[in-house]
């Protein structure tokens, strides 16, 4: 059995789920501080931290609950410290 390592808060990994219709900002609240954005192509897009496999989990049902189509989920590319662009000389 393979152990997967625990991710800390700080440590989150990021997600965007696109769902196929657009959503009230009022549901902002219920996707548990993800970012929603109504796209111009009817699309509304989440983007946040998700602690783990769990949490993204239940954010899935979250959807699957509302009845609206899911479009993707993509892992985002962890945004690191020392990835910053260097001044031109």
């Amino acid at each position: 059995m393979t152990k997967q390592a625990s991710v800390g808060p700080s440590e989150a990994r990021r997600y965007e789920i696109r769902l196929g219709t657009h959503l009230a900002p009022r549901w902002a609240t219920w996707f548990d501080g993800m970012t929603l954005t109504r796209a111009s192509d009817g699309t509304t897009v989440l983007t946040g931290p998700v602690a783990d496999q769990a949490a993204l989990h239940g954010l899935l049902a979250k959807v699957r609950d509302l009845g609206v189509p899911l479009v993707a989920v993509t892992q985002l590319e962890a945004e690191r410290p020392d990835a910053a662009p260097h001044p031109t000389r």
